[in-house]
C-alpha cells in the first residue's frame, strides 16, 4: 500500500478536527452573523444566491406555463398581460441582480481565492462582511420593492417607461444601486488580495486560471458598476424633480439611457461570464488529469475581454437610430471580443485532446458548458451583424441567445463549480451516480427549453409577449415542457448535494487529484486555512499526484518539505473562523 505523504503547507492529509474545522470551530448564530472567516462569508452568499435563483426559477416556470397556451394558460382575467409584465420583471431582475451577477465571484470566489493564495483571508475581512449584509440588504429592499406595487419595466428599466409607469420604479433602482455596492467592494477586496497577498514563488503566472478570471472580473466591477449607479440615480432624479434627462416630454433623450445602462451592462456579461471560464478552466485541467493547454493566452484572454467588453455596447441599438458609421464600428468590435473567447474555447479542447478524462460529474457540466457556450457565442455574430440583426432584435432569438450564454455558460459553470468544490467545503463525498444523471437531465431540460426559441425568433416571434399567433404554439408547448425538465434536474441536483451532507462519506483533501493550493489543505478547511505557507508550484502538473487504490483518494507523492530554521508557522488572525 502507498503511503501518504503529508502536503506541504497542512498538517495532516486526512481530515481536521472539530476544533480545525471551520464550520464548527465556533457556535451559535452570531458567530456565523459576525464572522470574518472568508469561507463562512461565502457559504452565506451561495444559500443567498441559492435561495435567489430559486424564486428566479419558479418565476420562469410561470412564464413559461402561461406560454402554453396562444391565450395564456397560468395568468387570466383583466389583469393577466399586466401579471404576465411583473412576473417577467421580477423573473428577469432576480436572476441578473441577486444570482448571476455575484453567484460565482461572491460565493465560490469568497470561498476559494485566499485559499487558491495560501493565505489566511481576504484583505479587508470587514470589507467583505459588509458586502455581504449590503447583498442581503439591497435583496431584501430590491424583492419588498418589486412585490409592493409591483415593477413592469423589464429588468432593464427602459426609459421613457420607466419614467411614466406608476409602478415601483424607484424603491427597485435604489435596491439595485444598493447591490453595486456590494459588487464594487468585493471586487476591490479581490483586486487588493490578488495583487498583495500571493505567497513567495507565486509569480503572476503561477496563479491558478481561477485567479485570473477572478482578477478580470473585479477590474470590471470597479469600473463599470458606478456607471449603473449614477444612471439609476439619473432616473430617480428623473422621476421625481422632472429635470429632462431621458423623458422626452421634459426634452430629455431615452436614447441617452440606453447608452449609460449598455455601457454598464455589456461589461456586466463579463461580470458574469468571466468568472465561469476560470471555473472551466481548472475542471478541465483536473478532471482530464493533464496540464491546461496555453495556459498564458488563457490568462491574456481573460484581461482582454475585460477590457474589449467596455467597447462593444452599442450592438444592443443597432435600431436605435445611431449612424450608419457608428453601427459599423460598434458591429466591427463586436466580433472582434469573440476572439478571446474562442481562444478559451480551442484551448479547453486541446486540454482534453489525449488527457485522462474522467466523467465525473463536475466534468458532465464542464462538457456541457463548451457546447452551450459555443452556440450561445455563435448565435451571437448574427446578432452582431446588422443585416440580421434588424431582423432578429427583440424577438425570441435574442432570448435564446441570451440564455445560451448567461444560463447555458453561467448557470452551468456554477453547478460545476459547486459540484467541484463541494468535497472542499463540506467536507462530504456525494453520489456520483446521481449527480451524472441531474446533470444530464439539466443539459437535455435546457437544451428542449432554448433551442426552439431560435426557430420561434428567426419566424419574426417578438419577445416578452404574454400571446401569440397559433402557429408558434407548437415550439412554445416544447419549449415549455423543456423548462419543466430543466427544473427537475436542477431540483434533482440540489436534492444530491442535500443528501451527501446527511448520508456522505467523508471527503479526502484531495478527492479529485488537483495540483492547486486549496487541495493541500483538509476538508473541509481549518479555520485557519494552512499553519505554514504552502510551497508554489505549477497549479497544472499533475505528475507527483497520483491515485491510492487502498485509501480510495489521492495523494502526493512530492517528499514533505521541512521547515526551515528562520521560518516560523504563521499566526491565525484573531478574526478567522469566527473568533474575536
Amino acid at each position: 500500500m502507498a503511503t501518504t505523504t503529508v502536503p506541504s503547507g497542512s498538517r495532516d492529509p486526512g481530515y481536521p478536527t472539530d476544533r480545525e474545522n471551520y464550520l464548527t470551530n465556533s457556535s451559535g448564530i452570531l458567530s456565523w452573523m459576525f464572522t470574518l472567516d472568508h469561507k463562512r462569508i461565502g457559504l452565506m452568499y451561495l444559500i443567498g444566491v441559492m435561495t435567489a435563483f430559486a424564486i428566479g426559477g419558479l418565476l420562469a416556470l410561470g412564464i413559461r406555463l402561461h406560454l402554453l397556451d396562444p391565450e395564456g394558460w397560468m395568468f387570466t382575467g383583466a389583469e393577466a398581460n399586466n401579471i404576465y409584465n411583473q412576473v417577467f420583471t421580477l423573473h428577469g431582475a432576480i436572476m441578473v441582480f441577486l444570482f448571476i451577477i455575484p453567484s460565482i465571484p461572491a460565493a465560490l470566489g469568497n470561498f476559494l481565492v485566499p485559499v487558491m493564495l495560501g493565505a489566511k483571508d481576504v484583505a479587508f475581512p470587514r470589507l467583505n462582511l459588509s458586502s455581504f449584509y449590503l447583498w442581503v440588504f439591497g435583496a431584501i429592499f430590491f424583492v419588498s420593492a418589486l412585490m409592493s406595487s409591483g415593477l413592469d419595466t423589464g429588468w432593464t428599466f427602459y426609459t421613457p417607461y420607466s419614467t411614466t409607469t406608476d409602478t415601483s420604479v424607484i424603491l427597485a433602482t435604489l435596491g439595485a444601486f444598493i447591490l453595486g455596492f456590494s459588487s464594487i467592494f468585493t471586487g476591490l477586496n479581490f483586486i487588493v488580495t490578488i495583487n498583495t497577498m500571493r505567497p513567495p514563488g507565486m509569480t503572476w503566472f503561477k496563479m491558478p486560471l481561477f485567479l485570473w478570471a477572478t482578477y478580470a472580473t473585479s477590474i470590471i466591477q470597479v469600473l463599470a458598476t458606478p456607471v449603473l449607479g449614477i444612471t439609476l440615480l439619473l432616473l430617480i432624479a428623473e422621476r421625481t424633480m422632472h429635470i429632462g434627462i431621458f423623458d422626452p416630454e421634459f426634452n430629455g433623450d431615452p436614447v441617452t439611457y440606453q447608452h449609460f445602462f449598455w455601457f454598464y451592462s455589456h461589461p456586466a456579461v463579463y461580470i458574469m461570464i468571466l468568472p465561469a471560464f476560470g471555473i472551466i478552466s481548472e475542471l478541465i485541467s483536473v478532471h482530464s488529469h493533464k496540464h491546461i493547454f496555453g495556459y498564458r493566452f488563457i490568462a491574456y484572454s481573460s484581461i482582454a475581454i475585460a477590457l474589449l467588453g467596455f467597447l462593444v455596447w452599442g450592438h444592443h441599438m443597432f435600431t436605435s437610430g445611431m449612424s450608419s458609421l457608428t453601427t459599423i464600428i460598434f458591429s466591427a468590435l463586436t466580433f472582434t471580443v469573440s476572439v478571446p473567447s474562442a481562444i478559451k474555447v480551442f484551448n479547453w479542447l486541446a486540454t482534453m485532446y489525449k488527457g485522462s478524462i474522467s466523467l465525473t460529474t463536475p466534468m458532465c457540466y464542464a462538457i456541457s458548458f463548451i457546447f452551450l457556450f459555443t452556440i450561445g457565442g455563435l448565435t451571437g455574430l448574427f446578432l452582431g451583424t446588422l443585416a440580421t440583426d434588424l431582423h432578429l432584435h427583440d424577438t425570441y432569438f435574442v432570448v435564446a441567445h441570451f440564455h445560451y450564454v448567461m444560463v447555458g455558460g453561467t448557470l452551468i459553470a456554477f453547478l460545476g463549480g459547486v459540484f467541484h468544490w463541494w468535497p472542499k467545503m463540506v467536507g462530504k463525498l456525494y453520489n456520483e451516480t446521481h449527480g451524472r444523471i441531474a446533470s444530464l437531465l439539466v443539459f437535455l431540460g435546457f437544451n428542449l427549453t432554448f433551442l426552439p426559441q431560435f426557430v420561434l425568433g428567426s419566424r419574426g416571434m417578438p419577445r416578452r409577449y404574454a400571446t401569440y399567433d397559433p402557429e408558434f404554439a407548437f415550439l412554445h408547448q416544447m419549449s415549455t415542457y423543456g423548462a419543466l425538465l430543466l427544473g427537475v434536474g436542477l431540483l434533482y441536483a440540489f436534492v444530491v448535494l442535500m443528501m451527501s451532507l446527511a448520508k456522505g462519506k467523508r471527503a479526502p483533501a484531495n478527492p479529485w487529484g488537483g495540483a492547486t493550493l486549496e487541495w493541500h489543505c483538509t476538508s473541509p478547511p481549518p479555520f485557519y486555512n494552512f499553519e505554514r505557507p504552502p510551497v508554489v508550484g505549477d497549479p497544472y502538473d499533475f505528475h507527483n499526484i497520483e491515485w491510492d487504490a487502498a485509501e480510495e483518494k489521492y495523494i502526493s507523492t512530492e517528499p514533505e518539505r521541512k521547515l526551515v530554521p528562520e521560518e516560523k508557522p504563521n499566526e491565525v488572525p484573531a478574526h478567522a473562523g469566527g473568533q474575536k
